[in-house]
């Protein structure tokens, strides 16, 4: 297919004006010559007949339609119209319709009166290749020469003719089998089994055989060489991509209008004037000295003072139908259940057959959002497509409510962003983890502005500046900018997997070399702490190191400053960037020794995330003051640790998801080996396996400390810290693959759910534990992440993100949100109640233990009375003497009966 801007496009459309009948002549002669020999020097070539000679009939009118007219109609040369279907039936008033409307420029201007004469409703536009009749095209002015091009008579051939007589069918004859070789290709494609087959032999050991069996309980999971898991798994092998799918689509019923009896009327301003009625100064004087009034105010007195005292007690103005409203919207209320809809975005660009793997809020600019997509290339499609992702760069979006079509910055990446976050006490500041496994940084100050006017309706299509010069405007002034990262790792000291989780360590204190916490003197979160599926958790520090960076050259010096002028890099972190190593290298072994954790989230005990997402963004409030002045990271040094004040009430200690679907609980304080002196990473304290699957979600509640949410594989599950016999609350397994998890910032009882399928579970402790209070589809494919925000105290917001590109921005109702009286309270008692069933489950536990093996005991006790004591030898002599004498008594006894012996002989001598 050719497009407009092809050359051949284009030489057809030249081709396609004649201006004349003698220049279609001599196009037509050069075609006609294309294909024919060269006529030999001693001959003359024959001149191309003249214009006259190929006169078009007078049914027959030629036109010339540029590449304008051909798109407009829908009849572009040898695309819509071909030399083997070169027919096309133009409507009268579409023609009629563009001679008004581009007038002189219309080809069809021209043929104006033909079109209006024509009697019928369409006419027939015909594409000469060949330029038959001068041009490219040619209309028919006849109805009878239209159905003779349309539906031309059938005419019998003589070669028809022959065909009908055919002489009878002959069956074929069979022929003897020749050999032409084919038979050994074929044996050679054939697939055959050359390998030898492996055979398993299971056997059982032959003193077991009929052994007593003993049944008892254990746990599967803690002892498993005493079953095989065969799970199910998706085989990379076969790639299989649906390219057409059959669906069938049903006609929705017809919808009626109707109306009621009623009559609107025009709403309209009415007002009344009037002055109020009184009495005169003599009846006010009676009726002030009258004994009725008397006897009323002695009767209603006392009932008036105790209306008053009771209005001292309590609120006499309260609205109970509002109270009553709250309580039943709060516990499933009809109305205003159901997440709605506010705005989606994405780009048909950036995002296009991407998925989106992480959202994040900006913290101080309401209306603003950021997103990290990546591509969706399984290991061995990015090893095969490798060229094709240096070329295309890994980019976060972030955009604008103002402007859901056009985000309004860019940040160029290494990698794919896997998980990034704003600095809490400097929101221009904001850290990635990359799929590499560096850790890059950006500083988006300078575009601040821009985002800030976004919000106050400005931003990306504002009016050029009053002082630029008509003509003079910067055609790019629109672009979206992209940001390039000021700083990134050292990937030699960096993670050797994805970087899955980053957060910032908290403003009020930092992290020493020994994993101390210690005071914060600037007052400014300066480290970050991340994990990798590489069994690390490493914690950074973005001030320079004491040690001076090697010293470069000058040319060296000036390039890289000529890079940065080139591509607007601030050098905010001039100084980390290709030499940031970790402060901290914490390792995750097991606990029976065997390997180590493979860590995917985690969350810390003292963290600000989920203090400041908890509030209003009306409540957050960055060091302004340190913010207007500017903050030279440069010249900021890590200090030691003995100029620093411990924190002893920070805990070191912080929940971890593992690929394996553990929750461990590891600390970062190191410990110094007292035989090297060197320093390690401690041992988890303890680990659970619960899920089925990585752990996708670590998140510890925003109204409670020591809460976390874990959600992984098929199921979720709700853990208090320091509880170490088991979760609190543990889903069933689902239908659909949990793939993301997220607590209510509004509602200390309600968290979110996202499904492979798309969907959306709502839980609410305070109405169901053993299902979803409400189940909603958002999309078609797997959500990867779920972000609340407060926008205002009537407006909650969900950023919902799947796997196609596009980000959903759903509005919260008012009873998922609005909390109901003493809820935090409820959840309290709750998550009270079910440590202590714990309790009690461990205990009985304990006791049934206890109790089974002193129930073994008394068992062998009463088992070792019942066996008699061992007997002397004399002893064994007297029974085996007392059980002859026996015998002979019997055998004389049978001897007498007999005959064989009388009583008084003695019985015969045995042998």
């Amino acid at each position: 297919m050719t497009g407009k801007g092809s050359p051949k496009a284009g030489a057809r459309g030249s081709a396609s004006r004649p201006k004349s009948s003698s220049s279609a002549g001599s196009a037509k002669s050069n075609k006609s010559a294309k294909g024919k020999p060269k006529p030999s020097a001693g001959k003359k070539e024959e001149a191309a007949p003249p214009a006259s000679e190929c006169a078009p009939p007078e049914d027959i009118f030629p036109l010339v339609l540029t590449s304008k007219t051909q798109e407009l109609f829908q009849c572009r040369a040898d695309e819509d119209l071909t030399q083997e279907n070169p027919y096309k039936l133009l409507r009268k008033e579409d023609i009629l319709l563009d001679v008004k409307t581009r007038g002189v420029v219309s080809d069809f201007q021209p043929f104006k009166q033909l079109v209006l004469d024509y009697p019928e409703e369409e006419i027939l536009l015909v594409y000469d290749r060949d330029f038959k009749y001068g041009n490219n095209f040619y209309l028919v002015g006849s109805e009878e020469k239209k159905e003779q091009f349309l539906h031309p008579p059938e005419a019998s051939t003589q070669e028809e003719e022959e065909e009908a007589q055919e002489a009878p069918y002959k069956p074929p004859e069979s022929k003897l089998w020749i050999s032409l070789g084919s038979e050994v290709e074929i044996e050679d494609e054939s697939i055959k089994d050359h390998r030898q087959k492996i055979c398993f032999k299971i056997s059982r050991i032959r003193r077991e055989f009929g052994a007593p069996v003993k049944f008892s309980d254990h746990s599967a999971v803690k002892e498993k060489e005493n079953y095989v898991e065969c799970p199910s798994y998706q085989d990379k092998t076969f790639n299989i991509k649906q390219m057409e799918k059959n669906a069938g689509i049903q006609a929705i019923p017809m919808l009626v209008e109707a109306s009621t009896q009623t009559k609107w009327k025009y709403p309209k301003n009415a007002c009344t004037q009037y002055s109020a009625q009184e009495f005169s100064d003599e009846e006010k004087q009676k009726l002030f000295t009258s004994k009725s009034l008397k006897d009323f105010i002695n009767s209603v007195s006392i009932r008036f003072e105790i209306a008053l005292q009771q209005n001292e007690i309590m609120n006499a103005f309260i609205d109970d139908w509002k109270v009553l409203g709250e309580e039943e919207s709060s516990f499933g209320g009809k109305t205003d259940t159901h997440l709605k809809e506010y705005q989606s975005f994405t780009d048909l660009h950036f995002s296009k057959n991407k998925a989106v793997s992480f959202v994040n809020w900006h913290p101080s600019i309401p209306g603003i959002i950021a997103v990290a997509v990546r591509e969706k290339y399984s290991f061995e499609e990015r090893i095969n497509f490798s060229a094709k992702l240096l070329l295309t760069h890994a980019l976060i979006l972030i955009w604008s409510f103002s402007d859901p079509i056009h985000p309004q910055l860019l940040l160029e990446c290494p990698d794919d962003v896997y998980c990034f976050e704003f600095c809490p006490s400097d929101p221009s500041i904001i850290v990635g983890g990359c799929m590499n496994g560096q850790i890059a940084l950006w500083d988006i100050s300078a575009h601040m502005e821009r985002l800030q006017s976004t919000r106050t309706g400005g931003g990306k299509h504002a009016p050029a500046k009053a002082t630029s010069l008509p003509g003079f405007e910067d055609p790019h002034a629109n672009d979206t900018p992209v940001m390039r990262y000021c700083a990134v790792s050292s990937i030699e000291s960096g993670h050797k997997a994805p970087v899955t989780d980053v957060q910032w360590l908290p403003d009020y204190y930092e992290v020493s070399r020994l994993g101390t916490p210690v005071e914060n003197s600037s007052g400014m979160c300066l480290q970050i702490m991340t994990c990798s599926p590489d069994c690390t958790v490493f914690i950074w520090d973005v001030r320079a190191p004491k040690a001076p960076l090697s010293q470069m050259t000058d040319r060296k010096k000036a390039e890289e400053k000529r890079l940065d002028i080139l591509h607007e890099i601030p050098d905010t972190f001039k100084h980390l960037d290709l030499t940031w190593k970790p402060l901290i290298k914490v390792a995750l072994p097991k606990l029976d020794g065997g390997g180590e954790y493979s860590s995917m989230k985690f969350s810390l005990v003292d963290s600000h995330r989920d203090t400041w997402i908890h509030g209003n963004v009306d409540k957050f409030h960055p060091k302004t003051e340190k913010l207007e002045s500017g903050i030279d990271y440069a010249t900021l040094r890590v200090p030691s640790a003995k100029n620093l004040k411990g924190q002893s009430d920070v805990s070191t200690k912080f929940s971890l998801g593992t690929e394996d679907g553990e929750l461990v609980y590891a600390d970062w304080k190191m410990e110094k080996d007292n035989d090297t002196g060197k320093l390690s990473s401690s041992k988890p304290s303890n680990c659970f396996v619960i899920h089925d699957g990585l752990l996708n979600t670590v998140q510890r509640s925003p109204f409670f400390k020591d809460i976390v949410l874990t959600v992984g594989g098929w199921t979720f599950a709700i853990w208090k810290e320091d509880i170490m016999s088991g979760p609190l609350l543990q889903s069933c397994c689902s239908q659909k693959r949990c793939t993301v998890g997220h607590w209510s910032i509004s509602r200390p009882g309600v968290f979110f759910i996202g499904k492979e399928d798309g969907s959306i579970d709502i839980w609410d402790l305070l109405e169901k534990t053993h299902e979803p209070s409400q189940t909603q589809n958002i999309c078609t494919a797997p959500i990867t992440c779920i972000k609340p925000w407060i926008m205002s105290s009537r407006q909650h917001l969900l950023a919902v993100s799947d796997e196609q590109g596009t980000v959903y921005i759903l509005e919260i109702p008012w009873t998922i949100r609005h909390p109901s009286n003493n809820e935090k309270t409820s959840v309290s008692n709750y998550f009270e109640r079910e440590v202590k069933h714990l309790q009690y489950f461990e205990a009985r536990k304990l006791f049934r233990e206890r109790e089974k093996s002193e129930m073994e005991a008394d068992e062998q006790k009463r088992k070792a009375e019942a066996v008699p004591p061992e007997k002397t030898a004399e002893q064994l002599e007297m029974e085996r003497k007392t059980e002859y004498e026996e015998y002979l008594e019997v055998e004389k006894k049978i001897l007498i009966q007999v005959g064989i012996l009388q009583e008084a002989e003695e019985p015969l001598p045995t042998v």
